[in-house]
């Protein structure tokens, strides 16, 4: 399903020329300097290449035969482009900390690296039969590495790719109508009716590609020289004596576009249209026709919405509109020009050495997508005022990464597998991780943070939850009388109660008691409502009644003091809490997060 429907994007991101997307047997590549011969084979000069107008110079994309090479391949010279190695013999410059075995062994790679290049276009001059082919091979013939070190420019581009151009020409020699006419003939396939297979994407009977190529780019983590999507590797992945991906059979046709289009939403030039991440999880996503949702899709669910007056009118609108449809649902979507019912696909991918591990795979319409993530938000609210822990108002609609920055101490500490099991919570309207809500609970208990964004999760978690009792509200629920939630509230009470008696102390009951109250209250508690009678004493006369009171009103609906409580009800203990909380410092009126952006 997921290789079908990327061999299907292909044909869409082909017939538009934002996305520069490369045809069967080329590959788009960063070209840094150009080779400027002589017709006559004589070098005439090496030119940068690079775009400079910004802060540093960066290469330029451009089309050329082939695919790039994998680390580690050997030998393997490209077709009339590559690295100042290959096409010229230039060896850079010694590194400080590199040993003498080390640099001799470069030059001696470089040297063969050039042998190889030449000896491959020399082969191929007769049967091409161009001019300009010619002129390249009478070039690379006549050349001498010893040469490069007259030309500085070099050691700037040495890391970039090179191509060739004949002196007053436009065009680069790859470009030439011959030229491109034969390589495209040796594109085609001519399988033996022996190697027939049948396409898993197309259903065709065709040669199996042995790799799926070009390597896929732009997942976060991944092999900078890309990593594979279908690969088999050792021979307990085999079955019936198929070699590699020969187990999958998919036509080189077929895994040249999907491999191609999956580069394109992942790495091109409109990419940050098409993919954001989440922990170690790199997110891309599209949707069968262009929409003006799929544009700003990554920025509402990364929570990266611009909120800059300076931004022109259509786009304020349009980022409004999609709020709107945060908060109402897809049918939203017809004001922005997009049909609801258009199907959307989202994929995650995570690095898992030189392949690519899919964490989700999720296919539907816009319409049915906004309609989950308002409900997930829905899940999510919660009344929120200042206090003095918890002094930054939330989002609106706060995004996935802030919700599992909430589960460790570091980013990098996030357990793998959470992004993909929360998105999949989000995406088809499931309860949410167990290891959800148990690493919030860890991660308060550990540094006693009760922030909005930790209370929202362990709401959101229990009102999905199918044996949960009641609908977890907003704000504060006085009617509600299981003991997590009551013994909650009352801890808020009774750290208020200290922090009123003791203004600036250091450590409150939460600091020390927290970890301990919220797992064993029967433990706890009894100790405490003793030192709260010593604090109920240090208030003024008013404020001391109406906190006794209070405590009566929370105590009376306890039936006892349980002496464990389980996931489920420490997270009610939580919520308790946090509601009560709220309410000792803002009153009962409820108040929403903030908005992102007004429409």
């Amino acid at each position: 399903m997921i290789l079908q429907q990327l061999n299907t994007l292909y044909d869409r991101l082909a017939d538009d020329p934002n996305y520069a997307i490369a045809p069967h047997g080329y590959s788009l590549q960063k070209i840094a300097f150009v080779i400027i011969v002589h017709s006559d084979g004589r070098l005439h000069d090496i030119i940068d290449h690079r775009d400079h107008s910004g802060p540093k110079p960066l290469p330029v994309q451009h089309l050329v035969p082939g695919q790039a090479k994998p680390s580690g391949s050997g030998l393997n010279p490209c077709f009339l482009w590559d690295n100042s190695a290959y096409l010229l013999g230039y060896v850079s410059s010694r590194q400080s900390n590199e040993t003498d075995e080390g640099y001799e062994n470069r030059i001696k790679r470089t040297g063969l690296s050039f042998e190889a290049f030449r000896d491959r276009h020399l082969k191929l001059e007769q049967e091409i039969n161009d001019p300009s082919f010619s002129a390249v091979c009478q070039l690379l013939s006549q050349w001498q590495p010893e040469k490069t070190s007259d030309y500085a420019i070099l050691e700037d581009i040495s890391s970039g790719f090179g191509v060739f151009q004949l002196i007053g020409e436009t065009k680069f020699v790859h470009e030439h109508s011959a030229i491109q006419a034969w390589w495209n003939h040796q594109q085609k396939e001519s399988p033996s009716k022996t190697s027939l297979s049948f396409c898993l994407i197309t259903g065709q009977n065709t040669s199996a590609a042995l790799i799926h190529e070009p390597a896929i780019k732009g997942v976060g983590g991944a092999q900078s020289s890309g990593a594979k999507l279908v690969s088999f590797n050792c021979d307990a992945f085999t079955s019936y004596g198929k070699e590699q991906s020969k187990n999958a059979p998919v036509s080189k046709n077929a895994a040249f576009r999907y491999c191609t289009a999956l580069n394109s939403i992942l790495s091109g030039p409109n990419s940050n249209k098409h993919r954001y991440s989440l922990a170690d999880t790199t997110i891309t996503y599209w949707t069968d026709k262009q929409t003006a949702t799929e544009s700003w899709l990554g920025a509402l669910l990364s929570g990266d919405i611009p909120t800059d007056q300076a931004q022109d009118g259509a786009t304020l609108q349009q980022v409004g509109l999609l709020l709107k449809a945060l908060r109402e649902g897809g049918k939203v979507l017809w004001d922005l020009g997009d049909d609801p019912s258009t199907p959307f696909y989202l994929l995650g991918l995570a690095p898992n050495a030189a392949r690519l591990s899919v964490r989700f795979w999720y296919t539907d319409s816009l319409g049915h997508l906004f309609d989950r993530l308002k409900v997930h938000h829905d899940d999510l609210r919660l009344y929120w005022c200042w206090d003095p822990f918890d002094k930054q108002q939330p989002p609106e609609f706060p995004p996935a990464w802030m919700l599992l920055r909430e589960t460790a101490r570091e980013a990098k500490d996030i357990p793998p597998l959470l992004a993909g099991a929360l998105m999949r919570a989000i995406l088809n309207g499931t309860p949410y991780p167990d290891s959800l809500a148990s690493a919030v609970i860890r991660r308060t208990r550990a540094d006693r943070t009760i922030n909005y964004c930790r209370a929202a999760i362990l709401k959101a978690w229990l009102t999905r939850l199918e044996r949960t009792q009641g609908e977890i509200s907003v704000s504060l629920d006085t009617e509600r009388i299981e003991p997590a939630y009551r013994l909650g509230r009352l801890f808020a009470v009774l750290e208020k109660t200290q922090e009123d008696a003791l203004p600036g102390i250091n450590a409150t009951v939460r600091d020390r008691f927290y970890s301990a109250a919220s797992a064993t209250p029967a433990t706890v508690f009894p100790r405490l409502l003793r030192t709260y009678q010593h604090h109920l004493a240090k208030l003024v006369p008013g404020a001391r009644i109406n906190r006794e009171k209070l405590v009566q009103e929370i105590v009376d609906g306890l039936d006892g003091m349980p002496a464990h409580l389980n996931l489920e009800a420490q997270a009610l203990f939580t919520i308790g809490y946090y509601h009560q909380r709220k309410t000792l410092f803002g009153g009962r009126k409820t108040t929403e997060p903030t908005t992102d952006n007004q429409e």
